[in-house]
């Protein structure tokens, strides 16, 4: 038998033979697969279950039974029983707590004025060749890392109608300074100015981190076209840094709608002017302490839906301003 009949049958068997592999292969292979997927998703539950029990124990369970509460009336002693909407009705007919939700939406203005100062820090922080850039930006931060009972003690000083700082300034060039924090308006506008000096440093580290990531060729471009450093600022700086700028406002306003422990520790609970400064937290925190506790879960239900709606509302507006590259 010559070489090239050998080599013929041969490569005849070996087709033959193919299709009784792949048939054989192709029978293995989806239950291999299908195997190998379980075990991955036997591992990733494994690994993603802590963290979703502590989620779902300590922030969506609180939440719909703070929900269910807010339908019910408590006694002097404890104990629940449905009382359907009164809690709302008697809450959307409280002029307290519309005033609350003025007062809260002040303070989210105060911190949103925060936000264009950051953005002007930042620009002069990282310029080029600056020097203690690192230490300019942790004094920023220090406010924020600070506890808030120790810069509302600061600040109280600061604020007092008799020996503060402020007030003595104030005498220097013949102006009569008020008490601050014991005044309606006045109280209102002092925490306010608390709270955006606190935020300014998150913000300024944020957007730090936002302009590191515009390329530097585009500023070299620019002054090579004629165009003075303010031009820069408003030409390359703000469009490029408009996703960390939204990001900080959205992080702004969920912040200040939390505004509790800085009125707390700056006005206390005997201030006369706390029922008139008194934020939609320290209305649900008043309410528990007097035991009506239906109410103030239903104030909670209103925090949380009102932290959703100007959230969502965000997220629509993004796109006229928001520059993704």
């Amino acid at each position: 038998m010559s070489t090239q009949t050998i080599t013929e049958k041969r490569g005849a068997a070996a087709r033959a033979a193919a299709p009784a592999r792949v048939q054989r292969t192709g029978a293995r292979g989806p239950g291999r697969t299908t195997k190998a997927k379980r075990k991955e998703w036997l591992w990733a539950a494994l690994f993603v279950l802590p963290l979703l029990f502590g989620v779902v124990v300590f922030y969506i369970w609180p939440i719909f039974r703070n929900a269910y509460f807010s339908f019910t009336t408590w006694g002097v002693f404890g104990g629940a029983t449905w009382s359907g909407l009164n809690n709302y009705e008697t809450m959307l007919s409280d002029p307290m707590f519309w005033r609350s939700i003025l007062n809260t939406l002040i303070y989210v203005g105060f911190l949103l004025l925060g936000i264009p100062l950051a953005v002007i820090f930042a620009a002069l922080i990282n310029r080029p060749g600056l020097r203690f850039a690192s230490l300019y930006r942790t004094a920023f931060f220090l406010p924020y890392v600070a506890m808030p009972a120790a810069v509302s003690m600061v600040w109280r000083i600061i604020f007092n109608g008799d020996f503060g700082m402020l007030n003595y300034v104030l005498s220097l060039v013949g102006i009569e300074g008020p008490n601050w924090l014991s005044t309606e308006w006045l109280a209102l506008i002092a925490v306010g100015v608390v709270g955006m000096w606190i935020s300014v440093g998150f913000n300024l580290i944020v957007l730090s981190a936002g302009m590191k990531g515009i390329p530097p060729e585009m500023y070299e471009a620019s002054s090579l076209d004629g165009a003075s450093r303010l031009r820069q600022f408003f030409a390359i700086t703000v469009p490029l840094l408009s996703p960390s700028i939204f990001f900080v406002s959205v992080m702004t306003v969920i912040t200040g709608f939390q505004l509790f422990d800085l009125l707390y520790a700056l006005m206390g609970t005997q201030n006369p002017a706390i029922n008139q400064t008194q934020s939609m937290v320290y209305l649900f925190f008043a309410h528990q302490q007097t035991g009506d506790n239906g109410y103030a879960a239903a104030v909670g239900v209103a925090i949380l839906l009102l932290v959703g709606v100007f959230t969502i509302l965000q997220f629509r507006m993004q796109k006229r301003w928001v520059n993704y590259v």
